[in-house]
């Protein structure tokens, strides 16, 4: 059986993916597939990708998916003992996937997930562990009144447990990730991985971090690379975020929606006045974004079907 395979979601930038690929080459020994989902290729790009890698499987994806129904095209013809899942805006440094295969053999049977400390651009965490998260806590986040709670999940040292994990790099045991359905595809942008983390623990499983393992991401949580295409996922991810902590079921979203569309008001109204007196274009996109989520607050809409509103916009 082939150790792991590496599943990457690329939406049509080489740019991203050349470094990203080069570098799991560079840096993993152990057997390994990889898998590209290539969302929205144009031709030319697609033809010259598949010359500069042929050891790697592309998977087309030619009409409009989020994180986790791109992710589950090649999740499903997934061959190794493990999943590496992994964004194309990332670049080992070191043999992160070889060495979070040792560690697994170092942890109990109930690890599930084991995830590298994901630093960005700069050399600063980006992610290393993640917090349980609710209505309450999400609350509590916002207005950064949550960072004395939880923190035995998050900037431990060495091998610690965590309770969530962060999307943009991973791996976990495919057997496991097949008992789960894989990523749950009525989500567009998050919060799958979220989901997944939480399903792993009420299984009885666990979800753990490897800080002196470190991967870089150059895009993620860096609002200063933002586009105005994240105006269009953040409604989406925050029909997401109702979704979940409703927990799927209608009654709750009568006390979920109103509160969720409080935060995004404040935090859209924040990020105008920020954007008012600097003039700097990502305010812009963001109360842009969480004005849309206000907007959005009582649709009847799917997340995917959100997205595709804003995105034609």
């Amino acid at each position: 059986m082939i150790d792991v395979s590496i599943v990457i979601v690329c939406m049509n930038n080489l740019k991203n993916l050349y470094p990203c690929l080069n570098s799991i080459k560079q840096y993993t020994e152990v057997t390994y597939e990889t898998f590209v989902v290539a969302y929205l290729f144009d031709e030319d790009n697609l033809r010259k990708v598949k010359a500069d890698f042929p050891w790697v499987t592309f998977i087309e994806s030619n009409e409009i998916r989020g994180f986790a129904e791109n992710n589950n095209l090649a999740l499903k013809k997934a061959h190794g003992k493990y999943c590496f899942v992994v964004n194309d805006d990332t670049e080992l440094r070191m043999p992160v996937i070889d060495r979070l295969l040792v560690d697994f053999d170092m942890l109990s049977s109930k690890a599930a997930i084991l995830s590298p400390k994901i630093l960005d651009s700069t050399g600063n965490i980006n992610s290393c562990g993640n917090k349980p998260t609710n209505l309450f806590l999400n609350v509590l986040a916002v207005f950064r009144l949550n960072k004395y709670l939880y923190n035995n999940f998050v900037n431990g040292t060495g091998l610690f447990k965590t309770y969530n994990i962060v999307g943009s790099a991973f791996l976990i045991k495919t057997d496991i990730f097949k008992q789960i359905g894989w990523f749950d595809e009525k989500y567009f942008f998050c919060p799958e991985d979220i989901v997944v983390s939480e399903t792993i623990n009420k299984l009885g499983y666990e979800c753990w971090v490897d800080s002196n393992v470190e991967i870089i991401h150059f895009e993620g949580m860096s609002c200063k690379s933002l586009s105005m295409t994240q105006a269009a996922t953040k409604p989406a991810a925050y029909m997401g975020e109702i979704i979940h902590f409703s927990d799927g079921k209608l009654w709750k979203q009568i006390y979920v929606r109103p509160i969720m569309m409080f935060l995004v008001l404040f935090q859209s109204a924040f990020h105008g006045v920020v954007y008012f007196l600097g003039k700097e274009t990502y305010h812009k996109i963001l109360c842009i974004g969480y004005w849309r989520c206000v907007l959005t607050t009582f649709s009847s809409k799917t997340p995917k079907k959100i997205f595709i509103k804003y995105f034609k916009k």
